[in-house]
């Protein structure tokens, strides 16, 4: 049986360096004051994704991201690993987006796109680790959902059996198709790049980077249509004004801090058991420990 995934994916400021310009004094995050990455969960539900083309031959595997329009660069890193196409939702309308938002907007996207059996994405994004986006997406398309997937054991007939990773161990469900589906870090990393699939595609472009493109990269474009990505606005997508956006987010962050801790005294012992003993009765009697 073949199948139609697609899977949401997000191109993230790198949070391990966060500075003092991380943060614009709207509240919203300043991503070109941070490195972007491919969002490292959402590169665990792509591998699911894949496995399920790899076993279900003539299944397809699409990209949907929204961002900035440099966010094509995350679309490009799924087709080399073996996606077979990308939408980039860009508009200076959908900035700012909290949780909220963004489901909505990513919503009326998959809605636009259609004829889906499975909607894969990470768990959460390192730049707000809420967890949220996926789960709000399944409930605004009416879809049952299943979080913290470690490995999609089997797809097809109409039903989806997936292993889940849980805090005190693993479960085991079944849910109808199509479904939504959020995939945990603990599951398998994706795939290496594949060399000829690079070679194939890395001059795939969205339609705001071909703009200025040199004469011979528009005739390599016009000659290759799967090197065009798709990108969509809010308005293509019958996106509501009032739910996209800053205007669509209730949640505003009012701070983001830099904190690096440090110790005020240190005490250093000997390799003296008396001394070990004595320091453990000091810090159960201020419950440090214990």
């Amino acid at each position: 049986m073949s199948l139609n995934i697609i899977v949401l994916a997000k191109q993230v400021p790198d949070t391990r360096n966060v500075g003092k310009d991380a943060m614009k004094e709207d509240g919203t995050i300043n991503r070109a004051a941070l490195p972007a990455i491919f969002n490292p969960e959402d590169l665990n539900a792509l591998e699911q994704a894949l496995r399920l083309k790899d076993a279900n031959p003539g299944s397809t595997v699409t990209i949907l991201t929204m961002g900035l329009p440099r966010a094509a660069e995350v679309i490009r890193e799924a087709i080399y690993r073996g996606a077979d196409s990308g939408i980039v939702l860009t508009d200076r309308a959908l900035g700012g987006a909290d949780t909220l938002a963004t489901s909505y907007s990513l919503a009326q996207a998959v809605k636009k796109i259609g004829n889906y059996d499975i909607i894969l994405g990470g768990r959460q994004a390192i730049d707000g680790d809420t967890a949220q986006v996926g789960p709000q997406i399944a409930e605004k398309l009416g879809l049952p959902q299943v979080t913290y997937a470690e490995e999609i054991i089997e797809a097809g007939n109409g039903s989806i059996v997936i292993r889940r990773r849980l805090e005190h161990g693993v479960e085991t469900v079944k849910a109808p198709l199509p479904c939504v589906v959020t995939v945990n870090g603990s599951a398998a990393e994706c795939r290496p790049r594949n060399a000829r699939r690079v070679m194939k595609y890395k001059y795939a472009a969205s339609t705001s980077e071909q703009a200025g493109v040199s004469e011979v990269a528009e005739k390599r474009l016009a000659a290759s249509p799967e090197l065009n990505i798709a990108e969509w606005g809010a308005a293509y997508v019958e996106a509501d004004p009032e739910q996209i956006g800053l205007a669509g987010s209730p949640t505003k962050v009012k701070a983001i801090e830099n904190v690096v801790f440090t110790a005020k005294e240190s005490r250093r012992l000997d390799n003296d058991d008396a001394q070990i003993e004595e320091l453990v009765k000091e810090l159960i009697a201020n419950h440090t420990i214990g």
